[in-house]
């Protein structure tokens, strides 16, 4: 490679995330600094091939449509994805390219299901799809990562940074300690070593709200760039990327295209998931169940609306003061971006994986606030939104397929069609850690699911 060649970025997650941030981000360094840095783009799994086809044909270039929430739509060309990844079942061709000594960055976006923690954020060595990889198999990101470092370690062994690009907090940490414990139960100690020693792993902090693309992008892209896209992406304006200086083998120069680079992202991280994250579930559980379909309309429902600013007012932003972010400004912009009426984002979409949403989002602040001495009266409203939300699934009355990597059906099927449902739901540590013992806790969700059910069955006016 001679000095002139760009180093590559490796991202694993060909979804519409990446494609509406960090592809944005480099697409944008791209044209300030020139070709240093561009992107390889592969997935682990098959489902995404037909994108990965599409985008092969376009040279990896595609449209972003982004709106404002006043409806202003701007469109951009992204040329940062030089090189897309082919799929195949070994993984060979994403083996290659980690492996090849031009890659300085691997990094992955995945659900907060995908890393398979328990409720203490350690591995589970007991899910399926983990025992497959630890025979060899690669169903997950620690599977086919063991793969391409091995590779990488044979080849040449340079270092590289691995680098989270997801809602997962305390992302990069949490990621670390499950890779190295899934090599510990691999045996791989070679690797083990190799990994802690060449490789870091930086917490970041991600935002911007993607939907899943629709039919409608690609004739708006047409009409407004003559491009026929046929893999455009939509997200809204606002885009924020916090991420902690702490790279292996070098980085673009991320802090000219406006990405923040600290020492700690813990006080975005935290407020980003608890006041974003988790109001947009409880937002999308609660417009699901009055048989509303989109998050804009759910948000601009008055007695939607309250349930999410009551949570942060009253129980997060008490138990993350003080904070360098102005945390109620940024209530009141979160708010306005869900109920953007442009974006179309679905209940579907953002209501899916709530048993990892659960532990990682929401029981920290019933925690803090019981620690506090306070009972949590605003945050009892999310699991129990939740709770209701799993009823209508279990009944085969949610309007659309709920998704959850996390949920195996036949357990919960089972405990939801128990009489102490709501007893069992309330005492799972891995929803709620410690307060799965405390009666206290169990009378609150108890009371809340009550207030709820009965404001459910009744229609609910949209403000728009």
């Amino acid at each position: 490679m001679t000095a002139a060649s760009p180093s590559v970025w490796l991202h694993i997650g060909a979804g519409s995330f990446h494609r509406a941030h960090q592809a944005w981000y480099l697409h944008r360094l791209l044209q300030q600094d020139g070709p240093r840095w561009e992107i390889a783009l592969s997935n682990i799994r098959d489902d995404a091939v037909p994108l990965l086809n599409a985008l092969t044909q376009q040279n990896g270039e595609y449209v972003l449509e982004t709106v404002t929430p006043t409806g202003e739509r701007q469109y951009e060309k992204i040329t940062s994805i030089k090189h897309i990844v082919p799929w195949d079942a070994g993984l060979t061709a994403m083996v290659a390219r980690g492996a090849d000594a031009a890659t300085k960055v691997i990094a992955f976006t995945v659900t907060e299901s995908g890393y398979y923690l328990d409720s203490d954020h350690r591995l589970d060595p007991r899910h399926p799809d983990i025992t497959a990889d630890l025979q060899g198999e690669a169903r997950t990101l620690y599977g086919a990562l063991r793969r391409v470092l091995q590779a990488r370690m044979q080849v040449h062994g340079q270092p590289v940074t691995l680098l989270n690009c997801d809602n997962l907090r305390h992302n990069g940490e949490r990621f670390r300690e499950g890779f190295l414990a899934f090599l510990r139960l691999c045996h791989d100690d070679a690797l083990l070593a190799w990994v802690t020693e060449q490789t870091t792993s930086p917490n970041t902090m991600v935002d911007r709200i993607t939907p899943r693309p629709t039919a409608d992008i690609a004739p708006r892209v047409l009409e407004a760039t003559g491009f026929a896209d046929s893999a455009p992406v939509m997200g809204e304006a606002f885009i924020q990327w916090v991420v902690e200086d702490n790279f292996a083998a070098g980085r673009p120069a991320l802090e000219k295209v406006g990405v923040t680079l600290v020492d700690s992202v813990l006080p975005w991280e935290e407020a980003k998931i608890r006041i974003l994250n988790a109001s947009h579930s409880c937002i999308a559980w609660a417009g699901t169940l009055v048989g509303q379909d989109f998050i804009h309309q759910s948000t601009q429902t008055q007695a939607i609306k309250e349930m999410a600013w009551e949570y942060v007012t009253q129980d997060v932003i008490p138990s993350l003061s003080p904070s360098p972010l102005e945390l109620e400004a940024y209530r009141d912009v979160v708010l306005a971006r869900f109920a953007n009426p442009y974006i179309r984002d679905t209940n579907q979409r953002v209501a899916a994986d709530g048993l990892s949403k659960i532990p990682g989002f929401i029981t920290p602040t019933l925690t803090e606030c019981y620690a506090r001495g306070e009972t949590p009266r605003a945050t009892a409203v999310l699991p129990a939104l939740f709770f209701l939300f799993l009823q209508r699934w279990h009944r085969g009355e949610l309007p659309y397929v709920y998704q959850d990597g996390a949920l195996e059906a036949e357990s919960w099927h089972r405990i939801m069609a128990s009489p102490d449902a709501l007893a069992r739901f309330a005492a799972d540590e891995a929803l709620f850690g410690p307060l799965a013992h405390d009666t206290a806790f169990a009378t609150l969700l108890a009371e809340t699911v009550a207030t709820l059910d009965e404001w459910a069955k009744v229609p609910q006016p949209v403000n728009e």
